[in-house]
């Protein structure tokens, strides 16, 4: 896959950055498990801090409307809190109370400013596949909106997080 290929590229140096919008919500599927949760995402922790303390800066900006489903809140609760202690930054772009800006745009990776994968879901929330872009511009525009609409997770988290 695109996505994974990229993401070794950047964990044997060749990128400096790593960012992500996430809007697709609750990915939740039949049979998920905790347990594998909490491995993989320790794996990801791992990840992230060997990414941060090797210089490279991962990011990225969850789009959200409340209420959160318990799903969401354990993802942002536990994971983002443990990933973020390993270095990597977390906005929320809360769409509750506004429009979505980017309402249509699919999720995405932005490696460099130069490479952008998008990811393709199905309406229940199965992943269908990931497609490379060549040209990134419009994809730094969707990111630029994004930040500039969205707020730091701690205090997002801080506000709604345990309502």
């Amino acid at each position: 896959m695109a996505v994974t290929r990229l993401v070794g590229e950047c964990e044997k140096g060749t990128c400096a950055t790593l960012y992500r919008v996430d809007g697709t919500g609750d990915l939740l599927v039949q049979g998920y498990d905790t347990t594998d949760a909490e491995t993989a995402g320790q794996e990801w922790s791992d990840e992230v801090r060997g990414n941060i303390d090797a210089g490279k800066r991962m990011y990225r900006v969850h789009i959200i409307s409340r209420p959160m489903t318990d799903y969401l809140r354990f993802e942002l609760g536990w994971g983002y809190q443990k990933n973020a202690k390993a270095g990597e930054e977390f906005f929320i772009l809360d769409t509750t109370n506004q429009l979505n800006p980017l309402e249509g745009v699919p999720d995405f990776w932005m490696f460099d400013e130069s490479s952008v994968v998008s990811m393709n879901y199905a309406e229940g929330g199965k992943f269908l596949g990931a497609e490379s872009h060549t040209s990134p511009a419009e994809w730094l525009e969707r990111r630029d909106v994004a930040l500039s609409r969205a707020v730091p997770f701690a205090d997002w988290w801080e506000q709604y997080g345990e309502v």
